[in-house]
């Protein structure tokens, strides 16, 4: 996947960024200057987005109609948990049962990652140091569980940085391929992204990043549970040294 001048100008407004420089990277228009490229509207809709406050990001997210996906959802899926966690997950998409109840992971993918959680002594109910926050990087269900769109990847993006820099988590823990790939800006396989650590720009802090396999893959490939689980405990690693 790579970076587009739109993606570019978002996360350069979102004060949100890798710390690597992404092969290719298109050149970003001088300040002050919107390139051609980019509507003028959806640059200040990122801008926009960057400055609400987590009600104002909920309706946002509730009320948009940005792609088509919103034609075939029954709800948005926002995210769930506590709002000053020090530990957030980041998946894909949602599926039908999340696209039902509106929460992120309740499916049987969502009891192996609660299971999986518990297990690395975290939860997502409560508001403690244990407490996790957990958000996809669509809001909503692509039909039939379908791979998501690069185009619907972009203009969900926006929100998931918010949240990001609203959480302000001291580690963030990636699931999936497409997660992976639009959180660190990369094409890269999940094979060569997980087990070593990743770090992401939050508003002028460096956050760690951890990319594992999706719960949902694992159901399908359960001898991969032992990495994920090696990946669970290198989090953990990293966010007791601090990093």
């Amino acid at each position: 996947m790579s970076l587009d001048p739109a993606r570019a100008r978002t996360w350069h407004r979102l004060g949100i960024g890798p710390l690597w420089i992404v092969r290719s990277a298109p050149a970003e228009a001088p300040r002050g200057e919107v390139s051609a490229s980019i509507p003028a509207g959806e640059e200040t809709r990122a801008i926009r987005i960057a400055r609400m406050d987590w009600q104002e990001l909920r309706n946002a997210v509730a009320a948009c109609t940005e792609c088509a996906l919103c034609k075939s959802r029954k709800q948005t899926v926002f995210g769930v948990g506590f709002q000053s966690a020090r530990w957030m997950l980041v998946g894909e998409a949602p599926g039908a049962e999340e696209d039902q109840r509106g929460e992120p992971f309740v499916g049987q993918a969502g009891r192996l990652l609660d299971n999986m959680l518990g297990a690395a002594g975290l939860t997502r109910a409560g508001e403690t140091e244990q407490s996790v926050y957990i958000a996809n990087v669509l809001k909503c269900r692509p039909p039939g569980n379908r791979n998501p769109e690069p185009s619907e990847v972009a203009l969900c993006e926006p929100f998931l940085l918010r949240q990001v820099q609203l959480v302000q988590p001291r580690v963030v823990v990636v699931m999936g391929r497409f997660a992976a790939q639009s959180l660190l800006r990369t094409d890269s396989t999940i094979a060569s992204l997980r087990g070593r650590v990743h770090h992401i720009d939050v508003a002028g802090r460096s956050v760690p990043v951890v990319v594992t396999y999706h719960p949902a893959y694992l159901l399908r490939n359960l001898a991969d549970k032992a990495k994920s689980w090696a990946d669970l405990c290198l989090a953990r690693e990293i966010y007791e040294r601090g990093d």
